[in-house]
């Protein structure tokens, strides 16, 4: 099937295409169909979350096992919500990497699988890129090129965006991610699985007489001439405290409140920098901490000072979702990226 037939304009309409979106790199089974000319038709996702909270993290086999059992049921629940059939699909992206190789290789067959049985193009698609190009499926006026800051529980990178697949690093964590040393705080001080996002709520509830319970805590790499990042060492700083503190309630509240300033602050410095460096002041925030308030409301009232403009996907859609895949499928399909044929390549680390 090549690429020009799929695209064909006839008597000037053009053909609306339809790209069925599997997400499954990690703990999440995302499905969703995407419509060239309606937009994202239909969007389904399944967490893991209750099975790997007894663990305290993500176990790959149980992820790798919970996925078959949920592709199927996603993919109907999303032809359904759409009112089309399996056949009226004219391209299958999958998530080929980074990620857990076992959940990819799990997307990857079903997805190539699927393709192959209805006689249609399979897509592989880089995870990180669709976080990426996520903010234009509800902002299709972004244009490029922009700066994107990439934050989530495995990645935390400032990059320049000038086109699909044209991508300059600007600046990536060290060490631990945000969103992992976010995890690992709140492991530490006993909150639950996921506890990235229990420590944020924490943190926003902090009464203000607690804001000063304990001495500001560090914000790392600033000193440095560089858009690289650091939070491992933030993460011991928030240990140390925590040790040494009552271990109360009201503890945690103000590590919490601390820990997540210096998070922010430390981002704002970078983006800043990124900004003067390259002129750019149009942004993307991407990534599960993409979704936190306090830095979605930091990085807006930051770039409001620039006259610039930032754009977030819904919270939804900054943790791994179909939607994203789907998207990031049709920009590749319609340049031309499809697979050849029905080799299956994933890829547990994968450069953008």
């Amino acid at each position: 099937m090549c690429y020009s037939s799929c695209l064909m304009i006839v008597m000037g309409i053009l053909l609306s295409i339809r790209i069925l979106g599997i997400e499954s790199s990690c703990d999440e089974t995302g499905v969703a169909i995407y419509d060239s000319e309606q937009g994202l038709v239909a969007d389904a996702l399944h967490s893991q979350i209750e099975i790997h909270q007894q663990y305290g993290g993500v176990v790959p086999e149980l992820a790798s096992r919970d996925h078959i059992n949920y592709l199927v049921p996603l993919v109907e629940q999303c032809l359904n919500q759409a009112s089309l059939l399996k056949q009226d699909i004219d391209a299958v992206a999958y998530t080929a990497g980074p990620g857990l190789i076992g959940a990819l290789l799990t997307g990857a067959c079903f997805a190539k699988s699927l393709a192959l049985s209805l006689g249609k193009p399979a897509i592989a698609v880089h995870h990180l890129e669709a976080h990426l190009l996520a903010a234009q499926l509800e902002n299709p006026q972004l244009g490029f090129p922009f700066l994107a800051l990439l934050v989530s529980g495995g990645h935390t990178q400032l990059m320049k965006v000038d086109g699909l697949g044209a991508y300059e690093m600007l600046g990536e964590t060290l060490d631990d991610a945000a969103g992992e040393a976010f995890d690992k705080t709140a492991k530490l001080m006993g909150l639950p699985y996921p506890g990235g996002s229990v420590l944020a709520q924490l943190a926003d509830e902090c009464p203000s007489t607690a804001h000063k319970l304990f001495p500001k805590f560090p914000r790392p790499m600033i000193d440095r001439p560089g858009l690289d990042f650091s939070f491992s060492g933030l993460k011991t700083h928030a240990l140390n405290t925590w040790i040494k503190s009552k271990q109360d309630d009201l503890a945690r509240s103000a590590i919490a409140y601390a820990f997540q300033q210096a998070v922010i602050e430390t981002l704002l410095i970078k983006c800043q920098r990124a900004i003067d460096q390259t002129g750019i002041t149009r942004w993307v925030v991407a990534g599960g901490v993409g979704a936190n308030r306090q830095l979605r409301a930091a990085l807006i009232h930051k770039m409001a000072a620039y006259g610039g403009q930032i754009y977030f996907p819904r919270p939804a859609f900054c943790t791994d979702n179909g939607a994203m895949v789907a998207y990031a499928g049709w920009l590749r399909f319609q340049a031309g990226y499809i697979d050849e044929g029905f080799d299956i390549t994933v890829k547990a680390r994968w450069p953008l």
